[in-house]
């Protein structure tokens, strides 16, 4: 998208074409990841990025950051990695002989977690439970964690060794799992001509990418949100839903009760984008998959049959009638 908003000011609208605009910059295609990163953000979640290395994961998140004007950070996630690396410590200071609480690096707003499945359980717990309670506890003191608070965290689908894959009941911290596939072949080519015009897509920053969000616009938006009408029957529809992920012959754990809220607050961010004054089916199915996917588990002829969550979920889609 080029060109200023024509929408409202202070509209979800007019947020979404501004935050488009600016990734836009940076960030070559991947349009539904640019979207649904959005609306996690919005709806106050979190987004697990799954793609191959050199998708974009990394530039992606210094993009929103940069693009909202908040504080980002990093954490390379490492087999050694200990919880006190990515909460905090309690360190003692020789001047005053006394010890101080030395925040980590999750004392941020944009947080990117890189190859999340890399560190131990116990490191994994730590960074999911601080996104679930928005605060962290160290040395007995509850230290809430800065507004907005968003995490991407990625992983590698393809290398498999020296990793601890999330369990199903962490994968369910995030509102979306977020597949980053490779550009189309007109994307890639608009790509190379961009390095080759001197533009260093890397960094958000030289590719032009503005600070023009904050923290109050993010506010605004989701105030916006509030207001967006969720009928009765969209809400059973979201449950009819859940219900037959845990009914398909294929699915041995289906959508939980958490997955329903999420899938809720996140069709209302989306009808919002969309200048919509009510949520309809078609918000609700085109987040399923996204907010579902990492939340099923196959049974295991279903997966040697070659079925996996998306094509499931496509099944569920198609047998649950939506409401008019």
């Amino acid at each position: 998208m080029t060109g200023m908003s024509s929408a409202p000011a202070g509209t979800a609208t007019d947020f979404y074409a501004r935050f488009r605009e600016q990734l836009a910059k940076a960030v070559v295609g991947q349009e539904d990841a640019i979207r649904l990163c959005a609306v996690a953000l919005v709806a106050q979640g979190h987004v697990l990025l799954e793609g191959v290395p050199g998708t974009g994961k990394t530039l992606l998140a210094k993009a929103i950051a940069r693009s909202l004007a908040l504080d980002y950070g990093r954490v390379q996630f490492t087999p050694d990695l200990m919880p006190a690396d990515i909460l905090g410590t309690s360190v003692y200071d020789l001047t005053t002989r006394t010890f101080a609480l030395r925040q980590g690096p999750i004392f941020t707003n944009v947080l990117l977690a890189d190859e999340i499945n890399r560190a131990p359980a116990k490191v994994q717990s730590a960074l999911l439970e601080a996104m679930e309670e928005r605060g962290v506890t160290l040395e007995g003191q509850q230290l809430p964690l800065p507004a907005p608070f968003f995490v991407l965290a990625t992983q590698n689908p393809v290398e498999y060794e020296g990793t601890y894959p999330l369990p199903e009941a962490q994968q369910d911290r995030f509102l979306f799992k977020v597949r980053l596939d490779y550009p189309s072949p007109n994307d890639e080519m608009e790509v190379l001509r961009r390095w080759e015009s001197g533009i260093e897509l890397k960094d958000p920053v030289k590719a032009g990418v503005e600070p023009v969000l904050g923290a109050a616009e993010v506010e605004r938006c989701r105030e916006h949100v509030a207001g967006v009408v969720l009928d009765e029957k969209i809400r059973k529809y979201v449950v009819d839903l859940a219900i037959a992920t845990r009914n398909a012959p294929e699915v041995a754990l289906g959508a939980s009760t958490r997955a329903e809220v999420l899938l809720m607050l996140a069709a209302r961010v989306l009808a919002a984008f969309d200048g919509s004054e009510f949520v309809t089916p078609d918000h609700v199915k085109a987040l399923l998959a996204p907010a579902f996917r990492h939340r099923l588990l196959l049974r295991p002829e279903a997966e040697v049959a070659g079925q996996t969550p998306d094509s499931v979920l496509e099944s569920v889609a198609s047998r649950v009638v939506p409401p008019r």
